[in-house]
């Protein structure tokens, strides 16, 4: 009997702890994050996939907070964020994978304002989406419309276009309490079609089936739609890149599938999609 355990025992410690002695699995990439994101990085991943077979790349979404937290947490390969990583972010990945986290930008992004299509007013300052935000402006009226309240979107706040948002046009000030949240982009765009008073943000490449306002910096100034010249010409105010975050580039299928998505082919994709190359 006590033969039979030490064979069991020896089998135990030479073929099964090699399998949990990596957070890697070869040929397969986890990725998490940014719901900003996911559709595009979906498509990076197929794409890959269909030109690399036998590759696995599993991608959700859930926000940047979750990317971070998931790369903190060594349960995902790559973060997604919408936003860079803050300097206690940083530390905390670096105290946990004994390395900095090595930075990618993928894709130029216009955070996007939306309104309802049957909504007339074309164009919008800083200021007046400050004043929406944090609760100043609540009617249509005060821009020039309809004196009715204003329903105001935004994302949760573990998103990144949420801090983004918060930091480059609220000045770090709070959200209004009477502000709705949803937990994607998809979900905002949705439920701004179908309400004629809605104002919300997010992503240039979900802007479908609703009315863009083009941006200005101040009440002097020319306003300015996201598009990929305004944009990189610094005309568009509210600007930003798109991220990927990782600690394990050394690792040959981190390092492909990361180099593709720079690549002229992978960057074609980002313009599919309906976000700017970086390239």
């Amino acid at each position: 009997m006590n033969r039979k355990i030490l064979l069991l025992f020896l089998f135990v410690i030479i073929f099964i702890k090699p399998v949990f002695s990596s957070t890697v699995v070869r040929g397969r990439i986890t990725i998490k994050g940014s719901d900003t994101m996911v559709i595009l990085v979906q498509r990076l991943a197929e794409e890959y996939m269909n030109r690399n077979r036998g590759k696995i790349i599993q991608v959700t979404g859930g926000g940047t907070g979750i990317g971070i937290a998931g790369l903190i947490n060594r349960i995902t390969d790559i973060a997604n964020a919408s936003r860079p990583l803050n300097n206690k972010e940083r530390e905390s990945i670096k105290k946990v994978w004994n390395k900095d986290p090595k930075e990618f930008k993928i894709a130029l992004d216009g955070i996007t304002i939306y309104v309802n299509p049957s909504n007339p007013i074309k164009e919008i300052t800083l200021a007046q989406l400050k004043g929406i935000y944090t609760g100043k402006i609540k009617s249509w009226k005060e821009l020039g419309w309809e004196d009715k309240t204003i329903v105001v979107y935004t994302r949760e706040n573990n998103s990144g276009t949420y801090v983004f948002f918060k930091e480059h046009v609220l000045d770090n000030e709070d959200y209004t309490s009477k502000a709705q949240s949803l937990p994607g982009t998809g979900g905002i765009v949705n439920a701004i079609s179908k309400e004629k008073y809605a104002i919300g943000y997010g992503g240039i490449a979900y802007s479908k089936g609703i009315k863009i306002l083009a941006v200005k910096k101040d009440d002097k100034s020319k306003a300015y739609l996201p598009t990929d010249a305004n944009i990189r010409k610094g005309f568009y105010p509210i600007s930003r890149y798109l991220y990927m975050y990782t600690c394990i580039y050394d690792d040959p299928d981190i390092k492909s599938f990361i180099d593709w998505v720079l690549s002229d082919e992978g960057q074609k994709i980002v313009s599919q999609v309906g976000y700017f190359p970086v390239r």
